[in-house]
């Protein structure tokens, strides 16, 4: 006698099984989108479980593309969830800087091109909206057609190009001609250098005379909770503590958004993250990542 009940729960975990098997198949250009859209590893990840509890009491027999379907949920959910975050963002202890990702095993994140990756663009596109950065994410880093775009965010085809070109104007209105990949690890490692040293000729040789530099403690770290702008005074404000910051200090060079950083360990435990965006001008941007709530990704993957 045939025992429906347990052919029904069979086919049951079958077809949950395919749909675990489907979304880990796309769960890295879902977290490229995500991640991309919100400038956090954790708040990414977090938005992809709940992509997949909606995956798994979803109607899938009526889903002809998974994978598009999934891209859709993820994109309006990070949109959504981006509101909320710059709420939060707002009250934050000091400037408030992307969390790090490693790229050294992904270098793009699921994604066709290393576009909207970088530290600099990220911060660049905080200034856009929620819809407009969703729209430039999709564009220029995944290559989606505007028509598929538009159905995604909800909006025309024209009003997509509109969003996806002032994005471009944008950054590259407000971002230099950044350097080669293999510079901006020479320039990085020459900051190092000289910022452990202390060497405040060197330091100023190697920085923009615009150079911006930030500092993310979050509160929870010994940072400077305004940016240091000048190469003048970023040179002497980091003099000012070479002395104290870097006894014991372990650098190791890692890839992370698509570029060379510094992890700084001391006794072995990871305490900051440092990297630089470059032009032709010098160092544009000094980024010390040091709230152990955005670096704790990296320490559990080093």
């Amino acid at each position: 006698m045939r025992d429906i009940g347990a052919e029904s729960r069979r086919s049951g975990t079958e077809d949950l099984d395919q749909a675990a098997a489907t979304f880990e198949s796309v769960r890295p250009r879902l977290f490229g989108i995500a991640y991309r859209i919100l400038s956090s590893a954790t708040e990414a990840e977090d938005l992809l479980q709940d992509v997949w509890l909606r995956w798994q009491a979803y109607d899938r027999g009526t889903v002809t593309d998974p994978g598009a379907f999934l891209a859709t949920v993820t994109t309006r959910l990070a949109i959504n969830t981006l509101q909320s975050a710059r709420v939060r963002r707002e009250t934050y202890v000091g400037p408030w800087l992307p969390e790090p990702v490693d790229t050294s095993n992904d270098p793009h994140l699921g994604a066709e091109r290393g576009e909207a990756l970088g530290f600099a663009v990220l911060l660049l596109l905080e200034k856009l909206s929620p819809t407009e950065r969703a729209a430039y994410v999709l564009r220029e880093a995944f290559d989606y057609p505007y028509r598929r775009i538009a159905e995604i965010i909800e909006a025309s085809e024209a009003a997509v190009r509109q969003l996806v070109s002032r994005a471009r104007k944008r950054i590259s209105s407000e971002r230099r001609a950044p350097v080669t990949r293999a510079e901006q690890r020479r320039l990085l490692t020459a900051f190092v250098a000289a910022a452990r040293a202390g060497d405040l000729a060197a330091l100023e040789e190697l920085l923009a005379s615009d150079v911006i530099s930030y500092s993310d403690g979050g509160g929870a770290a010994r940072a400077s909770r305004i940016p240091v702008v000048g190469a003048f005074r970023v040179a002497k404000y980091i003099r000012a503590f070479a002395d104290r910051f870097w006894a014991g200090v372990e650098v190791e060079l890692a890839d992370v958004n698509g570029q060379a950083a510094a992890l700084l360990r001391h006794d072995g435990e990871l305490f900051a993250v440092v990297t630089v965006d470059a032009s032709d001008e010098g160092i544009d941007q000094v980024l010390w990542l040091m709230n152990p709530a955005k670096i704790g990704v990296l320490s559990a993957a080093s």
